[in-house]
């Protein structure tokens, strides 16, 4: 059975000395079942790394912060309440206090 490993870009060199192999198609690292895990063991994945790890969750009555330019998708989106028919580009007069960016 085949390992997956996480190795950052930068030390990818370094996993390939000791025999990790490049999955083009999954784009990873992994050692075969042949290979000691304990030379890749600084790359070993931790358990919450998976694609079915669940989302880290917001405390509640925890402070929302706004990321500028950030896009958040999956379980961080929020959709904002439309309160006008403009588009979400333009500000109209209604829509001007929950814009983002404008300051109370």
């Amino acid at each position: 059975m085949r390992m997956n490993l996480k190795v950052p870009f930068a030390e990818k060199d370094q996993a390939k000395k000791l025999g990790a192999r490049w999955d083009a198609a999954r784009k990873l690292w992994y050692i075969a079942a042949d290979a000691d895990p304990a030379a890749f063991a600084k790359w070993s994945p931790t358990p919450h790394d998976g694609p079915d790890a669940p989302a880290p969750q917001a405390k509640a009555g925890a402070p929302m912060q706004l990321a500028s330019g950030k896009v958040f998708v999956g379980s961080a989106y929020v959709e904002s309440v439309r309160v006008c028919d403009c588009l979400p580009w333009d500000v109209c007069e209604k829509c001007a206090p929950t814009a983002l960016g404008n300051k109370p």
